[in-house]
């Protein structure tokens, strides 16, 4: 039995010398250590010896496989080693310069064009883009736009409350105006794009999360004409349709007085189609005159100056331009969808 112990080291360490591959590795491992390998049919061969041979060749069999199992990974070290080298010198032989045939060609997303079109038409009419933050104070948000606590108005706008008490995600893009008056003395004029939070469920025409665009304007003597001249320019530039009307009709909004609902003529037909529900009119804007307390929260003396502002949803002009009837598209990762832009 020792003599055959003997042999079998021998013959592995000439096969093991003899390998230049991982794969003859395993191979080699099968052949010795598998479960109709050699050590293994050894260790069957020693249940039937007596007790003392057992004694006597057990501690030798253990060795050799202790010893086979060592040298076996030793080389496969060995082999992955060198198979980790091998793939550094490839990777900085790389030529970075070669040519490409085929080129993926991104786009812009359709609200990044549609709030890019936008802030030119405001800016060509002399107002400054003006940003604000997301995380916002109940102050900013409710109570400087004439929305104290416990007013009807706060439960239209399901609110997404922070831990930190009185901070929240702002839940429209008004509480841009108050900063506005507060860093600006007027004569101002901004408009303010960006995301705004609403907790509510999501469908085809509502999102917890959507863009929204605001439009103020503060001096003296400012009236509904206005008002409604730069609502109606607005319109008709952002569809490109010089005859465009509008039409009013009352609404509310706590942080205006009067307010105002103002809807355009569908651009997109004459008796009515399915964009403009077969109505000839289409609801895009939430208006008004600037409310006086909120001229006051701004720092702005209401016996000497007035201002208008209006509101839209950014998302609902995108999908009237682009005839998309699903607003829940727009935060999709579709390549068939986002590729048409």
């Amino acid at each position: 039995m020792k003599s055959t112990i003997q042999k079998a080291h021998e013959s592995f360490t000439a096969k093991l010398n003899r390998i230049t591959s991982i794969e003859d590795l395993e191979a080699l491992r099968i052949e010795f250590t598998g479960r109709s390998g050699i050590i293994t049919q050894l260790m069957r061969q020693l249940g039937s010896f007596s007790l003392e041979e057992k004694r006597m060749y057990g501690p030798l069999l253990n060795d050799l496989k202790t010893t086979i199992g060592r040298q076996l990974l030793d080389k496969e070290v060995a082999f992955k080693t060198i198979d980790e080298q091998q793939r550094y010198k490839e990777l900085r032989s790389f030529d970075v310069t070669l040519y490409r045939t085929t080129h993926f060609k991104g786009s812009l997303h359709p609200l990044t064009h549609v709030t890019t079109e936008l802030e030119d038409i405001f800016i060509t009419m002399g107002y400054t883009i003006m940003d604000g933050s997301e995380v916002e104070t109940d102050f900013y948000n409710f109570e400087a736009l004439n929305i104290p606590k416990n007013h009807p108005a706060r439960d239209m706008q399901d609110t997404f409350w922070l831990n930190v008490p009185g901070l929240l995600l702002r839940t429209q893009t008004s509480n841009v105006q108050i900063h506005a008056m507060e860093q600006q003395k007027p004569p101002l004029a901004i408009f303010a794009p960006g995301r705004v939070f609403r907790n509510e469920a999501t469908d085809a025409t509502h999102e917890c999360m959507f863009m929204q665009g605001e439009c103020l304007f503060v001096d003296k003597e400012v009236s509904v004409g206005n008002l409604l001249a730069t609502a109606q320019h607005f319109l008709q530039a952002f569809f490109n349709k010089d005859d465009l009307k509008i039409r009013v009709r009352p609404g509310y909004f706590p942080f205006v007085e009067p307010g105002l609902e103002i809807d355009a003529a569908c651009p997109f037909c004459i008796k009515g189609c399915s964009i403009c529900k077969y109505t000839g009119w289409i609801e895009l804007l939430g208006a008004g005159l600037v409310h006086p307390h909120v001229l006051k929260a701004g720092g702005i003396d209401p016996a000497i100056y007035s201002g208008f502002a209006f509101g839209f949803g950014i998302d609902r002009l995108a999908m009237i331009k682009y005839s998309i009837n699903d607003n829940r598209l727009f935060r999709s990762t579709r390549p068939a969808f986002l590729d048409q832009f």
